[in-house]
């Protein structure tokens, strides 16, 4: 991802984010929390949740599904057309702003 487009990560107040000063540090992004039950303080991530529970049910173990099937689904999902990106996928989106970053 060029430097340019990634400039901040808000997440939640998971225990994988403990070394969020190190990873803020290395990374040069701005790390922010989400406040407890402010699921709209994480929009992409949320919107990408609701997606994914299209093929798999909410509380779902992930565990049980190959690497493979999680690539096909999240394949699935970001090449998909979205009414938020004017009918075009995340896929195209984001292709389209490396390549006018580059």
């Amino acid at each position: 991802m060029p430097s340019g487009l990634a400039r901040s990560l808000t997440c939640d107040q998971g225990r994988e984010m403990a070394a969020h000063c190190e990873l803020a540090r290395r990374s040069g992004l701005d790390v922010y929390f989400a406040e407890p039950h402010h699921p709209w303080q994480r929009g992409s991530n949320e919107a990408f949740n609701g997606l994914l529970r299209r093929y798999v049910g909410k509380g779902t173990d992930l565990s049980v599904y190959s690497q493979a099937d999680l690539d096909a689904i999240s394949h699935r999902i970001n090449t998909m057309p979205r009414r938020l990106h004017h009918w075009q996928s995340a896929a195209t989106r984001h292709a389209t702003a490396i390549a006018l970053t580059g």
